[in-house]
């Protein structure tokens, strides 16, 4: 309170001019204002410029711890990514080699039911063209029996007369009539 005192009776030992009036001094005037509204915001613009600070101050903060929250999240879930990807990479060699694995056996077996088939195809073919040569065999000697049984009615047929037709029944008849009797 002495400085304010002191100040007061400093400005009473100003020699007035005599009355008031415009000080046309540019520099001085200017400097007096720029003193006295720095003072005044420094004064009381302190507390709200210091809390302002210290908001923004706060917020970057924040805003700095989260964004090495995040980047260490991110930075683990890069790593459980990449062991998952190391192990989606090792099954999958292991489903690529046990596929190449079963294609071979697939295959083998596939060769060797198509080689049995073909196997089974030549026996059917070889019994089929056996078979077909027995009937083909079979008709001709039923041809040839025909033929000869032909022939032979005709042969008996031009040489036997009624009379030895009639006897040749006769005695047929009287062998199957003693065939029957032993029955």
């Amino acid at each position: 309170m002495k400085n304010v005192t002191h100040s007061f009776v400093f400005l009473a030992h100003w020699p007035s001019a005599g009355s008031f009036g415009l000080n046309t001094d540019i520099l001085a005037t200017n400097l007096i204002n720029l003193t006295v509204v720095v003072g005044v915001l420094i004064y009381f613009g302190k507390g709200v410029l210091k809390d302002l600070l210290d908001n923004r101050k706060q917020r970057i903060l924040s805003t700095i711890r989260n964004s090495e929250e995040l980047r260490r999240g991110t930075i683990e879930q890069l790593e459980k990514a990449r062991i998952r990807l190391q192990k989606v990479e090792l099954e999958a060699d292991e489903y690529r080699m046990n596929g190449y694995s079963e294609i071979e056996r697939e295959k083998a077996n596939l060769i060797n039911a198509t080689s049995i088939s073909l196997e089974q195809l030549e026996k059917s073919k070889n019994e089929t063209l056996y078979f077909e040569k027995q009937r083909a065999m079979n008709q001709v000697r039923q041809r040839v029996f025909q033929q000869a049984v032909q022939g032979a009615l005709g042969t008996l047929n031009s040489c036997l007369n009624t009379e030895l037709h009639f006897r040749t029944i006769r005695a047929n008849i009287s062998i199957l009539g003693a065939m029957e009797w032993k029955s």
